[in-house]
């Protein structure tokens, strides 16, 4: 990052999951989560820039980003003025690379590249603990991108943190899909509610039967295997759901599984799906190779950074 007296250039990664399992629903209304985040190379730049007038003002190139109070980014330098008791003015632009509604983190990137930008910027010299306890009050995947890491375990709500080191050498070729459909987080979770609840399960509900999956077997079989790995210890709670509502992600699962895959899952509530390759080639191949196939779809080759 370019730091300078007016302004500040950021970058902000996209994320995918490899293992999602939802626990159970909150008194809050959220869920308890167990995931395994993977930090990806698809990114966003943003450009913050001092003002002297005390707004915020939100600029970007993608017309489905809000540019006021809904947009996480706006909250971010909210919350952060009012902990701090500031209220310098801030213009944020983003150049958007990552679409929104699909399960790649990309507003939830954003909002922590400005929380870390700003306390460059206005030299707040807040910590990494400080950072993650803002981030926590925004949104359940913002606390994993204030932390430097390729790959980190989440809890709770998905915002309790632990880093993998161990892991920090494994580099992992995807086929990304994202199909043009604006999937609703709070839509599928609603379903999943629906679905798993104990008066669900008492009238013998059994086509989304949670499977007994292991994160900490798949961190044991990614440290070994890295990007040869297949796996069936990848898993989305979320997928059946999120692939009844939009039939798409069971086309685009397909349409990698066709190409040979075998890694095959949906990242976060969706709508995007991605195939673990075993090579960089492989993976530029593959993605060229659907794309002609289904113009209508974004696919992509990404890595984890």
């Amino acid at each position: 990052m370019a730091k300078s007296r007016l302004a500040l250039r950021v970058k902000s990664f996209s994320k995918i999951n490899l293992f999602l399992q939802v626990i159970n629903r909150r008194r809050d209304g959220f869920h308890n989560l167990k995931t395994l985040f993977a930090r990806t190379d698809l990114i966003d730049d943003i450009i913050l820039k001092k003002r002297r007038d005390g707004l915020i003002k939100l600029r970007c190139n993608d017309p489905q980003v809000p540019l006021g109070r809904p947009n996480l980014c706006f909250r971010a330098v909210e919350l952060l003025r009012q902990s701090q008791k500031l209220k310098p003015g801030i213009e944020i632009a983003i150049n958007k690379r990552i679409p929104p509604g699909a399960g790649l983190g990309g507003g939830s990137g954003n909002a922590a590249a400005v929380l870390s930008g700003l306390n460059q910027l206005w030299d707040l010299k807040l910590s990494k603990a400080e950072l993650v306890k803002l981030a926590q009050k925004i949104g359940s995947d913002v606390a994993f991108f204030i932390y430097n890491a390729k790959f980190a375990l989440g809890e709770q709500r998905g915002d309790k943190i632990k880093p993998i080191p161990a892991l920090a050498g494994i580099k992992l070729w995807c086929v990304l899909i994202i199909p043009k459909i604006h999937s609703s987080t709070p839509v599928i979770f609603k379903e999943w509610d629906k679905y798993y609840s104990k008066k669900s399960l008492k009238k013998g509900f059994s086509g989304l039967t949670m499977p007994r999956h292991d994160v900490n077997i798949l961190i044991s079989q990614l440290k070994t295997e890295g990007p040869r790995l297949v796996s069936q210890q990848l898993f989305n709670s979320l997928e059946p759901i999120a692939a009844r509502c939009y039939p798409e992600i069971a086309q685009a699962k397909s349409a990698l599984s066709e190409a040979g895959l075998k890694s095959v899952l949906m990242s976060g509530s969706g709508s995007s799906v991605f195939g673990i390759c075993s090579s960089k080639k492989i993976a530029q191949f593959l993605s060229k190779k659907i794309q002609k196939k289904h113009k209508l779809w974004k696919v992509l080759c990404v890595s984890t950074v």
